[in-house]
């Protein structure tokens, strides 16, 4: 199978090459990333927890979906894809806004995301792949906020960076 690949891109989010993904977190190169939250019709938010076999992160709950285009695809097509690969099914999406971050985890790997954040509404059936996804659950904001205070370690760095730029735009 072939190395997966990522766009690299600078603080303007334009494209200046495309990398290997372990070797773009190794480096902590800046690359392309998104972020999708899907609500419910109760104003529930679905979270996912990480697979354990993920590079970084696994086991930490994080939202819905994240992950990168690749190459030579766009958001709309990798927000799409990704979100019926990892939980099953699909939904209309919009973004909301982008940010870069940037955060080393214990295993080395480093993080360095232009992260665009997409919201939708879904109320359907899902099939989470475990490749993927070691659990899920809908949650509300005001219930996730509260955990992540009590037990910050337990979710994302995007995660809790997503939220509170959700949070100063309303």
């Amino acid at each position: 199978m072939a190395k997966q690949q990522i766009i690299l891109v600078n603080k303007h989010n334009r494209k200046i090459g495309v990398a290997e993904k372990i070797k773009t977190h190794q480096k902590g190169w800046l690359h392309r990333a998104f972020s999708i939250f899907v609500f419910n019709s109760k104003r529930e938010l679905l979270i996912q927890q990480r697979a354990k076999s993920k590079y970084h992160s696994g086991g930490i709950w994080a939202n819905t979906v994240c992950s990168h285009p690749r190459p030579n695809e766009t958001y709309q097509q990798a927000i799409h894809r990704r979100l019926q690969e990892e939980m099953g099914f699909d939904c209309p999406l919009k973004k909301l806004f982008c940010f870069i971050y940037k955060a080393e985890f214990t295993n080395g790997l480093i993080e360095n995301e232009y992260d665009c954040v997409f919201i939708g509404k879904y109320n359907g059936p899902l099939k989470a792949n475990p490749k993927e996804v070691m659990n899920y659950k809908w949650i509300s904001l005001i219930d996730l906020k509260k955990d992540i205070k009590r037990y910050p370690n337990k979710y994302s760095i995007w995660l809790k960076i997503a939220l509170k730029k959700m949070k100063a735009r309303n």
